[in-house]
């Protein structure tokens, strides 16, 4: 009998569906992605729109999730689907809920597990965590934390996540909700963040932090010559400025610059807070390499306690781009079924 999971994902966009088993392997992966519902879907925040939005959401998941372990079963008629395990935003793993997020169109909590498993008692195991969260799992299980214990994942996307892993248990707080990392005030009264608040991490290292440090750039310099002048705020991307540093562009440099000194000095308080044998990036923003790793590590080395120095990686993630979502979401499986063993 072939054990697998299934790993979902939702996403501020899309959510991703997939079949994996115990070694990582994905079997099956949903193409395209359903869509995530939208803000724009419940613009007035009623409570009526946001109950019939899940109501569908949910519906769609399950036979999505049907399809899939019927498509795998052709495949192999002894498969075992042992549970299903999600990464999504603001995701309470001791409830199985989803709080009120300001990208989604749900204008109260949501009991993601309770619904899943009515819509698909047969599955036993139904686990939720925030993405970030799942992320980590994954690295620990096929990733590069593979034999660690002690590390943290920090997932640079629209904004920047984080999940903990401490003597090899993801740490989740009295309230479920620990390893909000990106919500740490890095410049006081600075950037407006998408939660209310001003300064945070995520509004200057997240991949959207990149882009408005491009534009305060050209902006403070009036810089017409550079590649990223002529680029639209909109359409501007991590890639696009990794581009333009590869061809010594001085903003585009400039911008890792300033990125890499910021992330460094809050990674530098989380040392000191955790002491990680490993800090394992992940997300659009590493592709740019050193660009990006070399002013990080250089700034977390002058601002770490003197014992600290030398002695904290800060590596890129292993897992696959691509598939990392949804592997790691169903990592919550074997770890909640390992978990029940002990």
């Amino acid at each position: 009998m072939k054990q697998v999971a299934i790993g979902l994902d939702i996403g501020g966009t899309n959510t991703a569906i997939g079949v994996v088993d115990r070694e990582g392997n994905v079997l099956y992966e949903k193409m395209p992605q359903l869509p995530t519902p939208q803000k724009k879907e419940n613009p007035d925040g009623r409570m009526d729109i946001s109950e019939k939005l899940v109501e569908n959401f949910i519906s769609l998941i399950a036979s999505e999730i049907r399809v899939a372990i019927e498509t795998v079963s052709k495949i192999n008629p002894d498969l075992e689907v042992m549970g299903i395990g999600i990464g999504a935003p603001y995701a309470n793993y001791y409830d199985g809920s989803i709080g009120i997020t300001a990208n989604l169109p749900f204008v109260s909590v949501v009991p993601l597990t309770e619904l899943i498993k009515a819509k698909l008692p047969d599955i036993s195991i139904v686990e939720v965590t925030n993405d970030a969260n799942a992320a980590a799992l994954g690295e620990m299980m096929y990733g590069g934390g593979i034999g660690m214990r002690n590390f943290v994942m920090i997932t640079l996307g629209t904004g920047l996540g984080s999940g903990i892993i401490v003597n090899g248990d993801l740490v989740y707080g009295h309230d479920g909700l620990a390893g909000e990392l990106g919500h740490v005030t890095v410049v006081p009264d600075g950037r407006d963040c998408g939660c209310g608040s001003k300064g945070h991490l995520e509004t200057y290292c997240s991949a959207t932090g990149i882009k408005r440090t491009v534009f305060e750039l050209l902006a403070k310099t009036n810089n017409t010559e550079s590649p990223l002048a002529n680029v639209s705020f909109n359409e501007m991307t991590s890639k696009l400025v990794f581009d333009a540093a590869v061809q010594n562009d001085p903003i585009a440099l400039e911008v890792f610059e300033i990125t890499g000194e910021i992330l460094g000095r809050s990674l530098a308080d989380t040392v000191h807070y955790l002491s990680p044998e490993a800090i394992f990036l992940f997300g659009g923003p590493i592709a740019a390499g050193e660009l990006l790793f070399r002013p990080t590590r250089e700034s977390l080395e002058r601002y770490v306690l003197p014992f600290y120095r030398n002695r904290i990686k800060v590596l890129p993630s292993k897992l696959k781009m691509g598939s990392a979502a949804i592997v790691g979401a169903s990592a919550l499986v074997w770890k909640e079924i390992d978990k029940r063993k002990s």
